[in-house]
């Protein structure tokens, strides 16, 4: 069996499962799955899951699969050298800044991935990412679609320029919201779906973050800070302040003592006060509106369940890696678990790295590209290994080559 990148065609045989969950936008369903998009796509895969009328089999019975097992079909495809494959990298909340897409609209299909966005969002996305106002921009509900949106359109320009790294790919991981982005990449996802499943998940983000001050804090620690401790001492202080359960914990594990904490204000706001008493190099507050990956985020999972339900899922046609536990996905009743866990757990970046760029002394490393606003990725992944890291290019998101 070959895979093959293909554009989705228009007017291919959808079921309507889900219309009633996106029954409030402009076009039918049919339209959304039937949108063409550049994905990855095993033709006769045996692995599909649901029958051809949309149904699909139960996660209890996805379950109860021999997960690691390869199939026969992956078996018998030959296998390249790790320097002829290679990775995507898709970034999430925090990479986006007003201008970014502006290189990209020559390329196809990209145009028409804004236009859809508009529909399903209710707003012009393009707009506002070319143009701003910033401080729209940054909000947690227009910023996650717009990093997932421009994502994509990059794996456009990619494509366009080097169609043998999509070809070659054999992994991809993506960062908070980037791993919608990357399972749409993957197969795993339909981009209008996926897209209406982060709009309701930026929503019901937002709205926790309103309920109680918090935030997220960017720290850099010396090799002898103690992180779990630093946060056990800042719930403390919060107790001593009368602020019942409180949260403070790592959200993201970045690279090696580079960690961001996330939790109530009052928590950061000793964290930042007494940095220097726990080790702290640097310790920044970050321009989010909540605790993201914590438990305060708690609120936001059940929303985000129930959309998940409703959309179609399918297993990965390349591995994708979960930010929960920094494991491949198996199926798609574990797409589900692990995105819904997702919201309330930290983002292991760090370990995915390390898992996906983990080889043994002497053998060659992957291309890796960044495909999405900013180089952030970039700057964890050579913090976390140096040597993958001289493959590494970044797919520039605002300037094209004529």
């Amino acid at each position: 069996m070959h895979i093959n990148v293909v554009v989705l065609r228009k007017g291919v045989s959808v079921n309507m499962r889900g219309a009633t969950l996106l029954n409030m936008m402009t076009p039918s369903i049919t339209e959304l799955r039937s949108f063409p998009f550049l994905c990855r796509k095993v033709s006769n895969n045996p692995h599909q899951h649901g029958s051809q009328n949309g149904t699909q089999t139960s996660p209890e019975t996805k379950d109860q699969l021999v997960e690691n097992e390869p199939t026969e079909e992956e078996q018998r495809r030959p296998k390249k050298k790790p320097s002829e494959c290679s990775v995507l990298l898709f970034p999430g909340q925090g990479s986006q800044f007003v201008g970014m897409g502006r290189g990209l609209l020559k390329y196809r299909n990209v145009k028409d991935m804004f236009a859809v966005a508009q529909k399903i969002l209710g707003y012009d996305l393009l707009s506002l990412c070319l143009d701003g106002p910033e401080e729209e921009l940054m909000k947690t509900v227009h910023c996650q679609p717009a990093v997932f949106v421009t994502s994509l359109a990059a794996v456009e320009r990619l494509n366009h320029e080097n169609p043998a790294a999509i070809e070659n790919c054999v992994a991809a991981a993506g960062f908070s919201v980037g791993e919608f982005a990357a399972l749409v990449f993957s197969g795993a996802m339909d981009f209008a779906e996926a897209l209406y499943v982060v709009k309701v998940r930026a929503e019901a983000m937002q709205k926790a973050s309103e309920l109680i001050p918090s935030g997220m804090l960017s720290v850099m620690g010396r090799p002898q800070a103690k992180y779990k401790h630093a946060c056990l001492q800042a719930r403390e202080h919060c107790l001593s302040l009368g602020i019942k359960e409180p949260v403070c914990s790592v959200a993201n594990y970045l690279f090696p003592d580079g960690r961001v904490i996330a939790g109530h204000k009052e928590a950061l706001d000793f964290l930042q006060q007494n940095s220097r008493k726990l080790h702290f190099l640097r310790a920044r507050p970050l321009p989010v509106s909540g605790a993201f990956h914590t438990a305060l985020m708690e609120s936001a999972t059940e929303p985000l369940r129930d959309v998940l339900r409703q959309v179609e899922v399918r297993r990965p046609e390349i591995n994708v890696y979960s930010n929960v536990d920094a494991k491949r996905y198996m199926h798609e009743g574990h797409v589900r678990r692990q995105l819904a866990k997702q919201l309330v757990s930290p983002v292991k970046w760090e370990q995915t790295l390390h898992e996906v760029f983990e080889r043994t002394q002497g053998q060659s490393f992957p291309h890796t590209y960044e495909v999405g606003p900013g180089k952030q990725l970039g700057a964890t992944l050579q913090k976390c290994n140096m040597k993958a890291y001289k493959s590494y290019t970044h797919v520039d998101v605002t300037t094209h080559d004529d």
